[in-house]
């Protein structure tokens, strides 16, 4: 188990450092000058050029490269051209509010998906199944932003039980800050909710179509108990996949719930830097979001290697 780990590992660095240079390179030739935008078109040559050497714009490529990878090492994020704020503060202050709705969102799904799953597989071709997987189609098909503005008209406007957007700070407390983030994680959950339950139930339905499964039956056990026995885990490892990259997603791609419910998180960040050009802060945070997805990727492949002693064998 050791040496698998070893090996993920050195991938996972291998992959921050391709996907460092990719980043900065995509994000480096992107038309506009950083400098001309926040100064205005009518800036003088020399103001402008001042400017760019406040900020380092001045400098090669490489070696801004390699002060901002040198500086997100150490912790140091650099300092936002727009806000003149440390980049890290920032997305230290938006991170609290997407890693919970992220968290949210996911734990919404996963309880959504799995007894969906389970029910629809065992009752294959039945009403049930019929009604679950026609509900799952339906979440696959509809935008998570339908279902926004949806639960806004009816739980926000119609009912009152929840705010129409904005989030409190977690100074109001805990439940308060969860109540605020309610109708995002939903909106967020269901269309995932969707998805994992046909991959539940597609696991689950070519698991029980294997021999082992067919002797636990004819041993005498019935077709749950085979199912919570030797089913189960046999069929978490295409599910596994599914839950990593889902919160990679559901942390990554809330830009558009963020604006529908007004919520300062990494999204609207991002969103507000790519518009004014800052160009620091979009590096840092994107670089981060791939940090999520490679290290959540890192730990499905030890979730993998703990449920099948087969890929431990093999490293």
């Amino acid at each position: 188990m050791l040496r698998y780990a070893l090996k993920k590992v050195v991938s996972l660095a291998i992959s921050l450092i391709i996907a460092s240079v990719v980043i900065f390179g995509v994000v480096e030739v992107a038309p506009g000058d950083p400098a001309s935008y926040m100064l205005g078109i009518n800036a003088q040559p020399d103001t402008v050029a001042a400017l760019r050497a406040e900020l380092g714009l001045d400098q090669s490529r490489w070696q801004r490269y390699l002060a901002w990878v040198c500086g997100m090492v150490t912790g140091d994020f650099g300092i936002s051209y727009t806000y003149r704020a440390s980049v890290g503060g920032m997305i230290g202050d938006r991170l609290w509010i997407s890693l919970p709705l992220a968290l949210y969102a996911l734990t919404l799904s996963t309880i959504i998906a799995f007894p969906a799953g389970l029910y629809a597989a065992s009752r294959r071709g039945k009403p049930g199944d019929v009604v679950v997987m026609g509900a799952t189609q339906l979440g696959v098909a509809v935008p998570n932003f339908w279902f926004a503005m949806m639960l806004v008209l009816i739980f926000a406007i119609t009912l009152r039980w929840f705010g129409a957007g904005g989030f409190p700070g977690w100074e109001k407390g805990l439940f308060a800050g969860m109540k605020a983030l309610t109708l995002p994680a939903v909106a967020l959950a269901l269309p995932q909710a969707a998805i994992l339950t046909r991959v539940m139930r597609s696991s689950l339905l070519d698991i029980l179509g294997e021999d082992f499964m067919r002797t636990a039956r004819a041993k005498g056990l019935s077709q749950r108990q085979a199912i919570w026995r030797h089913g189960l885990r046999n069929a978490l490892i295409p599910v596994l996949t599914i839950v990593g990259l889902q919160f990679s997603f559901l942390l990554a791609g809330g830009i558009i719930i963020e604006q529908v419910f007004f919520l300062p998180g990494l999204g609207r960040l991002v969103f507000q830097a790519i518009t004014q050009r800052d160009l620091i802060v979009v590096e840092s945070v994107v670089m981060l979001l791939v940090f999520a997805v490679i290290f959540v990727n890192f730990l499905v492949d030890l979730a993998y290697a703990a449920v099948d002693p087969r890929l431990r064998s093999r490293a």
